[in-house]
């Protein structure tokens, strides 16, 4: 049957052959990604900006990355916490979906109100979790958000005001479904011992996280701290990325908020887009595995131009981790990334390693620069996976995780396209395949 089904497909290939010369000539943007880059604009958001670069006199120019939440930058929003005994994912989650900072007696009823929707629904976990392992936890993660749909008198309700209030249960309850999920699968496909800690509603969820993934349930502050920013930095990234904008197009139909995030999270699983992390741990392994981490700079070089030259880890070209659709010369999301990974570097006596993945990005940015002029700076992907790592966060849940940071950027885009734009999205596309006339199947 295989062999029968390439035939027909290579006769296809012949048929039905789209030249490359046809998008410009009809000016159709691949991607939706203009010339320079830069993206093709489909909507407006107050949500939040990605500036990655600059219009000067129409042309594109490199800039320093920032990043805003609701019109504020990230890093102030990070420096204005600074010593100070609080997490913070909580709050940019207050911020993404209202619009403002809260304030004491809001931010209080606003985590109480997330710490009360912790709980899954009775029985489920026996049920839907423990009953139904699955190897591939992002598929599995959206079976259980369509499963959530099931437990929900109302699910198919659009209304603003049901829309959000089904949107912060379902924040609440996906990190949990992630560690109970990741603890039946080790159990039943790698013969671990099964852990299934109960919830503590005192805790935020990046302490929630950690507590229910360790075997003792226990974590340091520093852990915790370091968790807890990574959701921050993954909380949204404007309306244009693809698990975001697949949302937005899903729920412009009408459809409920279970189905859209089910298929954000579809998107998201994707090696370019939120899977990039796993492909950078890869790669990094790879390298170390080869050279070392006490690696001289020479050596570095020259596992970087194997890369690019596809003599090395996957055979791409591309070095993982290193640019990005929207920012060119810095990802403020990888500064702040790097600055945590140092300090728990030091913390677990990995100091060596972070040092190596520094001086392979300064490398890799300057060889990419030599060849192609063009640009680069290491992405959030870069060194997330070497945080999670020293979090003891096994590889499995590195995507999940920029799940449980990136939901409430979905949640926040559904609800205002649905205020401010509430048409179905139907794009165009050109036909260029001509006029045939249909023949009998015996003229065939």
């Amino acid at each position: 049957m295989k062999s029968q089904i390439q035939e027909f497909f290579d006769k296809s290939l012949k048929e039905n052959n789209i030249k490359n010369e046809l998008y410009s000539a009809y000016s159709v943007k691949k991607g939706l990604r203009n010339e320079d880059g830069t993206g093709v604009l489909v909507g407006l958001t107050k949500i939040s900006d990605v500036v990655g670069y600059k219009k000067v006199d129409g042309k594109k120019e490199d800039d320093y990355g920032k990043l805003f939440y609701r019109g504020i930058n990230v890093k102030d929003f990070l420096n204005g916490h600074k010593n100070k005994k609080r997490y913070l994912f909580e709050e940019v989650c207050f911020l993404i979906l209202f619009g403002y900072l809260p304030n004491g007696e809001e931010f209080e009823n606003f985590k109480q109100i997330l710490s009360e929707n912790y709980e899954l629904p009775l029985h489920y976990l026996e049920a839907n979790i423990l009953g139904f392992p699955a190897k591939n936890l992002m598929n599995k993660l959206q079976q259980e958000v369509l499963m959530l749909y099931n437990y929900d008198k109302n699910a198919d309700s659009i209304d603003i005001k049901e829309t959000l209030e089904k949107g912060i249960s379902i924040i609440a309850k996906i990190p949990s479904i992630v560690c109970y999920t990741y603890q039946t699968k080790v159990h039943y496909f790698d013969e671990q011992s099964l852990f299934i800690h109960h919830i503590n509603k005192d805790y935020s969820i990046a302490e929630m996280i950690l507590s229910l993934l360790r075997d003792d349930g226990k974590f340091t502050e520093k852990e915790a701290e370091v968790l807890d920013i990574a959701l921050v930095l993954h909380a949204d990234h404007g309306g244009g990325n693809n698990s975001t904008f697949t949302n937005v197009v899903i729920s412009s139909t009408g459809t409920d908020i279970y189905s859209a995030i089910a298929g954000s999270i579809g998107s998201l699983k994707g090696p370019r887009h939120g899977g990039a992390n796993l492909a950078v741990k890869k790669q990094m392994e790879l390298a170390i595995q080869e050279i070392s981490v006490h690696a001289t700079d020479e050596q570095i070089q020259s596992i970087v131009c194997r890369i690019l030259d596809k003599d090395f880890n996957d055979n791409s070209g591309l070095i993982y981790g290193i640019g990005h659709a929207v920012y060119t010369l810095s990802d403020p999301r990888s500064e702040i990334l790097s600055e945590k990974c140092l300090e728990l570097a030091k913390e677990k006596g990995r100091i060596d390693e972070f040092y190596f993945y520094q001086r392979f990005a300064k490398i890799a940015i300057e060889e990419i620069y030599k060849r192609k002029g063009n640009h680069v700076s290491t992405n959030v992907d870069f060194y997330s996976g070497l945080v999670y790592d020293m979090l003891n966060i096994p590889s499995d849940l590195y995507t999940l995780l920029f799940v449980v940071g990136r939901t409430v950027g979905w949640i926040a885009h559904n609800i205002e396209n649905k205020l401010y734009s509430n048409r179905i999205i139907r794009p165009a596309t050109k036909y260029v395949g001509g006029i045939k006339e249909y023949k009998n199947i015996e003229e065939r």
